[in-house]
């Protein structure tokens, strides 16, 4: 059952919209989106507030997660990186691991058949 991987992608919020048409133009059905924060390398940033001075430490993100075949992740993968670049410190993660199984709750159906 092994043939479905898993692409999860934390992504700049600005660019959610460009990735999903992207990934709809790519025939993929649906995905799970989070609103998250963390930091990277940027390591937050500095902001001025009513003229005090202070650093987000946290950084506002999307996290992008479906489940795809696994002859799918990697153009799935591409597909988000050059929806979702700008070229900058922040552009996001991409990461992707194997899925098990897959269970449609509504009808049972399992692996291929419950992600299609």
């Amino acid at each position: 059952m092994n043939d479905m991987k898993k692409v999860e992608a934390v992504i700049q919020p600005v660019k959610l919209m460009e990735v999903k048409d992207a990934l709809n133009h790519l025939g993929i059905k649906g995905m799970t989106v989070t609103q998250v924060t963390g930091y990277g390398r940027q390591r937050g940033h500095r902001e001025v507030y009513r003229g005090a001075e202070y650093t987000v430490d946290f950084v506002a993100k999307v996290k992008i997660e479906l489940v795809v075949e696994k002859a799918l992740a990697d153009r799935v993968a591409a597909t988000i990186m050059e929806a979702a670049s700008t070229g900058k410190v922040g552009d996001g993660k991409i990461f992707i691991e194997p899925v098990e199984d897959a269970i449609r709750v509504r009808t049972g159906e399992r692996g291929k058949d419950a992600i299609s």
